[in-house]
């Protein structure tokens, strides 16, 4: 599949920077990617809003122009940048609709529980938010969530417990006739 367009949001963590290369390789065909920074201020009570709202762009500007670089040092083109001033998952969803993403690139830090409940999920929220394909990478040193068990079809499940399909279907017969 060729994408004409993907977006890839950063916040400046290098866990948002794994989904980089995902990007990059998706878009070997010509694709245009689009880094993509969400900020906001939260100046003190006394501070010039303003000045503060200014700072937080020119500093997500700073940001992205840096990643351009980086990746214009190793061959990679067709790099453009974009900041939008607003919460992660609301910027994220309207600059894909704005910019006609085929593709959201983007990584999770995989929390699950209070973490998540706390922290909430902007992957989530993009998710539940837009109807453009997200790729979804995440940090390969999270742990993984613990599973009671293996997840099996069930046909396997029997298998490994040593029934036949044959044998479980005398048991349904069985438990019906009793009833």
């Amino acid at each position: 599949m060729d994408f004409e367009t993907i977006l890839v949001p950063l916040d400046g963590s290098a866990l948002a920077e794994a989904a980089l290369p995902h990007a990059i390789a998706l878009g070997r065909q010509g694709a245009c990617v689009i880094l993509v920074r969400a900020v906001e201020a939260h100046p003190a009570p006394t501070a010039d809003a303003t000045e503060a709202q200014v700072k937080v762009v020119r500093e997500a500007e700073e940001y992205l122009a840096r990643v351009k670089e980086r990746l214009a040092l190793t061959g990679v083109t067709g790099i453009e940048t974009s900041v939008w001033y607003g919460s992660a998952a609301k910027s994220i969803i309207e600059a894909a609709r704005f910019r006609k993403a085929d593709l959201i690139v983007m990584s999770s830090h995989g929390r699950s529980g209070l973490g998540r409940l706390v922290l909430g999920s902007v992957a989530e929220a993009v998710l539940r938010g837009t109807k453009t394909p997200i790729l979804l990478t995440r940090d390969a040193t999270a742990p993984l969530m613990a599973l009671n068990g293996p997840v099996r079809p069930a046909r396997e499940s029997a298998r490994v417990l040593g029934q036949t399909e044959a044998e479980l279907a005398r048991r349904r017969e069985a438990k019906q006739a009793i009833r």
